[in-house]
Order: C-alpha cells, then sequence, then structure tokens
C-alpha cells in the first residue's frame, strides 16, 4: 500500500500562497480525500467544512448542529451543508459539488471544475459546470465575537450565453443533539424534536437532553436561516428530512429538488418527532448571460429560541456577509500577525503564520470536534495545558500568568496531578471513567513552561505566590484509595484541622520534581507508571521505567536549583517556606539516602506518603536556600552519572545512544535485537533537550539516529520497528507500524529534537530537522493537507490529525527563540541568532516580529557579509536609530529589560542587529 495513491502524482497540483496573510488557492480541492478546514470563534462556535461543504457545526459534545462525524464521513456521508439549483429545462445541480450525479460524473471530463481560496479564518470554493453553464461561489466563515453562527454566502453566476432561470434550494440537516445519540437512540431522540419555521427558517428545540441517568428539560435551540442578497426571506421551507428526501430518494438526490417540488409555505405551526432539516426554498430567479445573485444563510446555536429577526437584521444580507467577513479577516490577521518572520524563504514565512495560529485553534477546540481528534467528548489533558501555554507566552503573553497560576492548581501533594481539564480555569477532573492512573511525565512540564514565563518575565514573585492543591479518592500516586474522602468536602486538599492548604508555585514544582526522584524501578530509573509522553507505551505499569523522562526530570532538578540561587541573588531570600512534611524529600539535609539503592529510595518515599496522606499539618519550615539548592544538584548530578553510565547503548554498526525505556518484564527496550535495531527518537530528545547528555556523546546520537530513523519518504520515524505488538509495553506496538506512535514520523518529537540540537549548538543538524518536516508537510501531493504542522506523518506520507497539535506550539517557540534567537534571561531580552544564510534575503536580512516586555519588537539582522553560522558574531545594536550599549554573555547579547520598559507601548520599534 505505501505510496499508492489513485491519482497520478504529476497530475496534483499543491496549493500555493497569494497573499501576505497565509492566503493560498488549491485547484481541484476535491480530488484530495480527508481535506478540511476549521471555523471557530472565541464565543464557542466550532465548524469545519470540507471543499464539499462536508464537516459539521458544534458548540460542544452535547450541542451538536449538524451530525457529529469523524474523518471517514467526510467521503462517507451523504448529510452535509448542501445548496442546490434547479435550471429549468436542464435539472438539479448541486452548488457544494453534493449530488449523486455529480459524484458518478466525478472521473469523467464533464465533471464540474474547481477551486479553493483560503484565509485567516475564511474558506470559499468556486465550482463550475460548463454544460449548465452556471458558477457557485460558495464563502464560508465563523463571525469573530460571542455569537455561536456560522455564515455562509453563495454567489451563482450564469456563465452561459444564454439567460437561465434557477431555483435555489439550500439543505442542511439539523441534528440538534448530542453525539452520545448518534447511534443510540438515534430514532428515539428524533421524537423528542420540535421543529418551528418562521419568516427566515427552520428551528429545533429538543423538548428533553436525552440521557437515561436523568431527563432534563432542553433549552439549547438551533436553527438553519437563509435570505437573499438584499434580505428578503425564502419563499417555502422543507422542514422534515425526510419529506425532502421523498421515499426511496437520500440527502444527495432528493425528490424535492430532482422533482422541483413546491415547498411548505412559512406558518408558525409547530413539528413533532422527526429528524429536521434546514431546507429553505428561495424565490425563482432569471439570470441573464454574465449576471449574479447571491443568498446568505446562517447556522445559528442559541441557549433559548433564537431571536431571529435581531439574527437576520445582524448577519443577513449580503452587506452584512461582507462586513463582517472583512471584520474577521482582520480579527484573525492582527491575532496571527503578533509573531511574524520575514526571511529569503517567503513560503516558509506565509507557512508559519498557520502553524503560528494552530497552538489558538488548540486552545478553542481542546483536541475534539475535528474531524481528526484525540479525544472525542472534549477538553484537553494536563500535558496540553502546559505545551499550548509555550505559544501563548509568545502570542498572548499577557494572559498565561493567571493560566499557569489556575493550572498548579491540578497538583496533589503526592506529585501527581488530575489529568482532565474542566471547562472553568482552575476546575480539575481526576481522569475519564475515574481511573486511577498516573503519566509519569506530567509532573515535568508544568516547570518548563514556568521557567519561559520567569525568563520572559522576569516575575520571580510568581514562585512565591500561593495555589491550593487538588485532592481526590486517589493517594500515593494512585496506587491507594484514600477511604476517608467525602465528594462534600471539595476537591482542595486540606490540612488536619479540616483549612484548605495553599503552598507557593515553587513548592508546586518541588513536589513534582521530587517525589519521582524516588520513585524508580528496579534499574534505578523513574517508573513509567500509566505512560509517559507516548500515551502508547501504557501496558507496563509494573516494572516499565522511562530513562527518557528520568533525564527530563534531573536536568529539572539541576534547573530548579540554579533558579533557587537566582531566587537568592535578586529577591534577597536565604530560606524558603515549604510544607514540613517534604523536608523527608530533602534527603541530604538528613540523614541522607543511598542513591544507587532503589529500596532506600522507597523507603524515603513511603516515609513522605505516610507524612502527607491527603492531607498535611498546615505546618511551614524555613529551609535554607543554599542547602536545598545543593540537595537539587546532589540529586541531578547522581542521575546524569547514572544515566551516561548505565544507559548508554552501544551498538556495532549503529554507534552509541541512550536507551529509553524498560518493558514490563523488566527488560532493556533498546539495541540491537535478533530483528534488528531498536531504537526510539523519544530517549535522545530529552537527554539532549536537558543536560543529560554529555557533549562528547551528542555527534554519536546523531549519527544513531541518521543511521536507524531517518526515513527520506517520511522523515524522522519516532522509533524503529520493533516487531510484535509488544504487550509487555504498549498498545502503540498494537498499531501498524508507520502510523501513529509506532514509526511514523510525530511531529512533535520530531519539533523537539530539532530544538534539542539548536540548544546544543548543531545547528546545521536541527535546521536539517525542521526544514524536513516543512518539506514534508508542504508537499501536497503527498501530504494531502493545507498549510500547517500535522499531529504525524504516516507510512504514506500523508499528513494525519491536522491542526489540533502541540508540535505546533514547539516549533513555533523554536523558530522564535532558537533559530530567531529572541529570548528571554530573567526578563532582559537575549539575543542569539542561529540563523543559517538561506535564510537571510537578497539584501543579507531576516527578521522577526514579536511581543517582549509588552513590547512589540521588529528585530532585524543583517548579515554584512553573508557569513554562515558559527562564523558571525552581533556587532552592534541599534533600538529605534539608536545604538545601544552591549552586555555580552556567553549565550549573546543581553538588553536590559529597564531599556525596554522605557520604551512607548503603544508602537512597534525596530532593533537593527548587525551580524558580522
Amino acid at each position: 500500500m505505501r505510496g499508492w495513491i489513485l491519482v497520478e502524482r504529476n497530475e496534483i497540483k499543491g496549493w500555493k500562497f497569494t497573499g501576505k496573510n497565509g492566503e493560498f488557492r488549491l485547484p481541484q480541492p476535491d480530488r484530495s480525500s480527508f481535506l478540511y478546514f476549521p471555523l471557530v470563534n472565541e464565543g464557542g462556535m466550532m465548524s469545519s467544512i470540507t471543499p464539499k461543504l462536508h464537516g459539521q457545526a458544534t458548540s460542544g459534545h452535547n450541542t451538536f448542529l449538524t451530525p457529529p462525524l469523524s474523518v471517514e464521513d467526510l467521503h462517507n456521508s451523504r448529510a452535509s451543508r448542501n445548496f442546490w439549483v434547479y435550471v429549468e429545462g436542464k435539472g438539479a445541480w448541486s452548488a457544494a459539488g453534493n449530488s449523486a450525479k455529480q459524484n458518478a460524473d466525478f472521473y469523467k471530463d464533464n465533471a464540474d471544475e474547481s477551486e479553493l481560496e483560503a484565509g485567516l479564518l475564511w474558506h470559499r470554493v468556486t465550482r463550475s459546470n460548463k454544460e449548465l453553464g452556471i458558477s457557485a461561489e460558495i464563502t464560508s466563515f465563523v463571525p469573530c465575537g460571542e455569537d455561536k453562527v456560522e455564515l455562509t454566502k453563495v454567489v451563482l453566476t450564469n456563465t452561459g450565453a444564454e439567460k437561465i432561470t434557477l431555483t435555489s434550494t439550500a439543505a442542511i440537516p439539523l441534528y440538534a443533539r448530542s453525539a452520545d445519540d448518534l447511534r443510540d437512540h438515534r430514532h428515539v431522540t428524533s421524537l423528542l424534536n420540535r421543529v418551528y419555521t418562521s419568516s427566515f427558517g427552520i428551528e429545533v428545540q429538543p423538548a428533553l437532553s436525552f440521557d437515561e441517568r436523568g431527563h432534563r428539560v432542553n433549552h439549547t435551540s438551533y436553527g438553519v436561516f437563509g435570505a437573499e442578497e438584499g434580505g428578503s426571506g425564502p419563499v417555502g421551507f422543507f422542514p422534515v428530512q425526510e419529506e425532502f428526501v421523498g421515499e426511496g430518494g437520500s440527502l444527495d438526490w432528493p425528490e424535492a429538488v430532482v422533482l422541483n417540488s413546491k415547498p411548505a409555505t412559512y406558518s408558525e405551526a409547530e413539528l413533532e418527532g422527526y429528524e429536521a432539516l434546514g431546507g429553505l426554498r428561495f424565490a425563482e430567479t432569471l439570470l441573464n448571460p454574465g449576471e449574479s445573485h447571491s443568498y446568505i444563510i446562517v447556522l445559528a446555536i442559541a441557549g433559548e429560541r433564537i431571536d431571529v429577526p435581531v439574527l437576520m437584521q445582524k448577519y443577513g444580507t449580503a452587506a452584512a456577509f461582507d462586513a463582517k467577513l472583512e471584520e474577521n479577516k482582520s480579527f484573525w490577521n492582527d491575532k496571527v500577525n503578533t509573531v511574524e518572520f520575514q526571511s529569503g524563504e517567503h513560503d516558509l514565512d506565509q507557512w508559519m503564520k498557520w502553524v503560528t495560529l494552530q497552538p489558538v485553534l488548540r486552545r478553542l477546540y481542546g483536541n475534539s470536534f475535528l474531524p481528526y481528534h484525540d479525544y472525542g467528548r472534549g477538553g484537553r489533558g494536563w500535558r496540553d495545558l502546559w505545551q499550548d501555554c509555550l505559544a501563548l507566552l509568545i502570542m498572548e503573553p499577557e494572559e498565561v500568568r493567571s493560566l499557569l497560576l489556575n493550572n498548579y492548581a491540578g497538583v496533589r501533594i503526592d506529585g501527581s496531578n488530575a489529568t482532565i481539564i474542566g471547562s472553568q480555569p482552575g476546575e480539575f477532573i481526576a481522569d475519564r471513567n475515574n481511573i486511577p492512573r498516573v503519566w509519569m511525565d506530567h509532573g515535568a512540564w508544568p516547570f518548563l513552561t514556568t521557567m519561559l514565563y520567569l525568563d520572559q518575565s522576569g516575575d520571580l514573585d510568581f514562585l512565591l505566590q500561593e495555589q491550593i492543591y487538588f485532592r481526590d479518592v486517589f493517594m500515593n500516586r494512585a496506587q491507594k484509595r484514600d477511604t476517608s474522602w467525602d465528594t462534600e468536602a471539595g476537591s482542595s486538599l486540606r490540612t488536619t484541622s479540616g483549612e484548605i492548604y495553599t503552598g507557593t508555585i515553587l513548592e508546586h514544582i518541588l513536589l513534582q520534581n521530587l517525589v519521582p526522584f524516588f520513585n524508580v524501578g528496579e534499574h534505578n530509573n523513574i517508573l513509567l507508571e500509566g505512560a509517559d509522553w507516548n500515551d502508547g507505551l501504557d501496558m507496563a505499569a509494573d516494572r516499565g521505567e522511562s530513562v527518557t523522562f528520568t533525564s527530563f526530570y534531573a536536568s529539572n532538578l539541576l534547573d530548579i536549583a540554579r533558579l533557587l540561587r537566582d531566587l537568592k541573588e535578586r529577591k534577597g531570600l536565604s530560606t524558603v517556606e515549604l510544607a514540613e512534611e517534604m523536608t523527608v524529600l530533602f534527603d541530604s539535609l538528613g540523614e541522607g539516602v543511598d542513591y544507587t539503592s532503589v529500596s532506600g529510595k522507597h523507603e524515603q518515599l513511603e516515609r513522605y506518603y505516610a507524612a502527607a496522606p491527603n492531607k498535611v499539618s498546615g505546618v511551614r519550615v524555613a529551609l535554607d536556600i543554599d542547602k536545598v539548592a545543593a540537595d537539587l544538584e546532589r540529586k541531578a548530578n547522581w542521575l546524569f552519572e547514572h544515566l551516561r553510565s548505565n544507559e548508554w547503548v552501544q551498538a556495532e554498526d549503529s554507534g552509541g545512544w541512550f536507551n529509553g525505556y524498560y518493558n514490563n518484564d523488566g527488560e532493556r527496550v533498546e539495541g540491537e535485537f535478533p530483528g534488528g535495531v531498536r531504537m526510539t527518537l523519544t530517549g535522545q530528545v530529552f537527554p539532549l533537550l536537558g543536560h543529560a547528555a554529555a557533549p562528547e556523546q551528542i555527534p554519536s546520537i546523531i549519527n544513531a539516529v541518521e543511521k536507524n530513523l531517518l526515513d527520506d519518504k517520511i522523515g524522522y520515524r519516532l522509533n524503529s520497528r520493533f516487531g510484535g505488538i509488544q504487550q509487555n509495553l504498549g498498545r502503540a506496538f498494537g498499531f501498524a507500524f508507520g502510523h501513529k506512535e509506532n514509526g511514523a514520523m510525530f511531529s512533535h518529537m520530531t519539533v523537539m529534537y530539532g530544538n534539542a540540537l539548536y540548544k546544543r549548538g548543531y545547528v546545521k543538524e536541527g535546521r536539517k530537522v525542521l526544514d524536513s518536516l516543512y518539506q514534508l508537510s508542504a508537499d501536497f501531493a503527498t501530504s494531502r493537507m493545507y498549510p500547517g504542522i500535522p499531529e504525524y506523518i504516516n507510512e504514506q506520507g500523508r499528513g494525519m490529525y491536522t491542526y489540533l497539535t502541540g508540535s505546533a506550539s514547539w516549533l513555533l517557540l523554536t523558530m522564535v527563540t532558537e533559530v530567531y534567537g529572541v529570548k528571554g534571561k530573567l526578563g532582559d531580552l537575549l539575543l542569539q541568532p542561529k540563523l543559517v544564510q538561506e535564510q537571510f534575503d537578497n539584501n543579507g536580512q531576516a527578521g522577526i516580529k514579536t511581543i517582549f516586555a509588552g513590547r512589540e519588537l521588529e528585530v532585524v539582522y543583517t548579515s554584512t557579509n553573508r557569513s554562515a553560522y558559527g562564523e558571525y558574531q552581533i556587532k552592534g545594536v541599534t533600538l529605534n536609530g539608536t545604538p545601544v550599549e552591549l552586555q555580552h554573555s556567553l549565550e549573546g547579547v543581553i538588553i536590559p529589560r529597564a531599556v525596554l520598559n522605557a520604551l512607548s507601548a503603544d508602537k512597534r520599534h525596530l532593533l537593527e542587529v548587525e551580524l558580522a
């Protein structure tokens, strides 16, 4: 199957950028499967749309206006947004391309011609049929703001030589209920439907929200409304789906259109108990050659009955549509252009606009509500919260402090955390279905994100701010249940006296990184528990170990120690106040633990669990900040030595690399096996990203990755072929090799690998990694995806799970802080560019626009002699034309925050940097 594509590749034309804000054009988009485009707003309207207007519109799992779907439904389901045209004397034609006849003619010479245009975030498809002499331009978007509304304008044009008479009918199935009802109780829930017609369309407000645990009166209302360009409404309606399609008919060849049947006229009558349809019949229209006529279609979801006159006055004319479209374009352009790149690679700069948008899309959609989705019911996981904040720190920094503070409320006193995020800030749930499990990597991510925030802001006071802890029935990292827990007491940790306990953010960070240090397996690496970053490694909870994240935690411990010394220097602190129970975790302040002893570590951890059994005394102790830092450094350095000595794999033909895991039989996962080399990219990324990989080990790791994981057709694989389903390690190996977490090019880890190489000074190699990801994604003939970065590239080279991926945050972060070298250092601006020759334009310049210290900065690097990276240094910097006195560090040039704070906050400031 690999590489098999129905249409010859040389016939496939990819998208091309056409503007300065990511606008692109794609001919014949319906000749590629699985394409979809997001349409969304901050008010909670979440839509997706395809070149044939398939897709869905919803405001949540329980409120789907159109039928919920997954990616396979995009080409198999007949239920879609449709707009029909009956041409007098010639018959029915779907302006959306969704008719049985058009599908039957798809591979014939008389097939429709179509073209897609799209931008941030609007979607337009132009479709034409030469035989009928007609074309349709269909533009769709979700207007910015709080209204849960999706808008479409259909412009019909007579492209023939003779006048034509048209009868137009919008036909959009109104599902109007929870996704849970799609199969179970599908018919029964249709009996709850109450369907209303008005002068502009059809509205459905089901009588009950169907739930066998307790049926509730439903208030949510759903509607499809329409008007002609001047605002006049439809002349009739088809509110019942079965009557519209007719006996033996279907949504892609409905009787009401094919026979040009008369519709029901407007009445206030209520219809009950049927599957509803937003079927709107418009007045017959005569078009002379070259003439056009347009229609506006409004999809709406509301918490109560919809005020239709107000809705249509706001949206229901061509002039209103056009004005809202321009407003929407400006809104998204402004949001995305918070970060802009200008280099010698114009297409890459435009492509990055879509990558920059993706973290915002993930904030709005979660990991759900697009045709490819990791979670079907909405929400985001713990890891998602922290990684999405990486991009928000660059794009929307003013919002991040409160988000971080709220997120820390999900930490448990045992160092674990809630895994499912509620709809409100600071709202947490233990897990779906109350499953007792812990992802061992979760404690590592908060510090990484918080450290970026501290470097960007210099806000060290954040570490001293207090926050609650999460509490539920689980304790000892979900190994035990708290039989005394009472749900009535709430989900906040309390003291023995019953008061809600709060600790500093620093205390939360220390807990999350100290507890895992003692929670080790038989090889003295941190236990894998439920899984780590790779959720597919979920079948080694007893004896599995994650060497990969042991290196991450080790690097965190060292960096926290350094942060404590900065805290002492900058804030004048000599002690840190922590819960008295935590002193057990700083073992070197007491008797000390033999770190080579697994049992010794377990005993120390049990002492802590016994001291803080889902409650604390509330007493705090002041510990010497230098001694605490020294304890952390001792732990980190022991781990580094342990990893370098015991987890380094030396293969005869592949050089050396780090083993990443032990399975549930206590066996090392990576190395040379009878079936071939087994290697994971994850196992190399985290030692490189932090401090675990010694400098002399890095070249060997790179060589091993190139030899064992790089596939020229799909990029850097997440792992080599292990063979077998590996039930002692995880479900990932039940997936076909080259798909998802089993050997695909998983963008997240590829980007992090590139980031790590840049961090360690291997710029040429890092550039190669990032460029491979861009080339794979942008090669439409293979990837079959719109601009942006996918979750992964499968064995055929197709981009999968587009838009909603944490890899976009990491790529944006890498481009800003590593490639263009605009980063913070405890609030000061550090310039450390790692640009290569091809990134400079014909004038020898490469620039970035971004936000730092609340100021909009444009940083322009000029390479006077076109030197390669490693051959140039920063020779001079001017700020708004005035030379800046340079403060050099080992990393680059520092501009104190005070210099930036003195600048006006309401205009852009130019930093010109000379490289020579």
